[in-house]
């Protein structure tokens, strides 16, 4: 199965509060996409990695992506050693994307920024020939996206590319808060986390608006690029 767009996170959740605008926007533009979690957040506060497993599906389903994949990479110790790279490659080679979005390059989270620079590596890697891996029994093609877009999260970064999502904004909410265990509700009896309070949420909402606001928009989703953006046509800037 291919998609046009592969989004590849950390952590569940990680999609949601980045770019699930952008995921509804593509969809509805006729694009397809999927996401690869990294990671089931066992690490996180709240919940465990199973009540988190599920409401990655719950958002899945939502969004109606073409699939949602869980590498299970170790919470909190992500990094480019070999193995971990040879299973991105095995999905990005699985799926061809000509998009991959992946978390920030700079961020609070190290897990954030680890995963920002081992996609890199294994975009760069899956396209080498010679490097050679196996998907499901068969020998596999090297493919190398087109472009990496680097989502905007808790640290700001001032953006390269921004994605009008105002159609798509109170959906994008409805994804995030697919994760009841993480966000808030005031219902909860677990312990209180850096991203679990009404402020929290309120922060994703403002930071929509100034990512809008620069465009002239209500909402947008801001997305840094290492390499120039390729426009075919001067009109797709208008």
């Amino acid at each position: 199965m291919s998609v046009d767009i592969l989004v590849i996170m950390a952590h569940p959740d990680d999609a949601e509060l980045c770019c699930s605008g952008t995921i509804l926007s593509s969809i509805n533009k006729g694009l397809s996409v999927g996401i690869v979690d990294l990671t089931k957040g066992e690490l996180g506060t709240r919940g465990n990695e199973n009540i988190r497993l599920s409401e990655a599906q719950d958002s899945a389903k939502l969004l109606k992506i073409k699939f949602r994949d869980n590498l299970g990479f170790r919470d909190g110790f992500i990094n480019s050693d070999e193995n971990n790279i040879i299973e991105i490659i095995k999905k990005i080679r699985a799926y061809t994307p000509d998009v991959i979005i992946t978390n920030s390059l700079k961020d609070r989270h190290p897990d954030h920024e680890n995963t920002a620079k081992l996609v890199k590596k294994s975009c760069f890697l899956s396209g080498l020939v010679k490097y050679k891996t196996q998907y499901k029994n068969n020998h596999q093609k090297p493919h190398r996206p087109k472009i990496i877009l680097h989502s905007i999260q808790n640290d700001y970064i001032e953006p390269d590319v921004i994605i009008d999502v105002s159609d798509y904004f109170i959906k994008k909410m409805e994804s995030v808060k697919c994760f009841k265990s993480q966000f808030y509700n005031p219902k909860s009896d677990e312990p209180d986390s850096f991203i679990s309070s009404q402020e929290f949420l309120e922060f994703i909402h403002s930071r929509s608006i100034e990512m809008g606001h620069k465009i002239g928009v209500v909402h947008g989703e801001g997305f840094v690029t290492e390499n120039p953006v390729k426009i075919n046509n001067i009109s797709s800037l208008i």
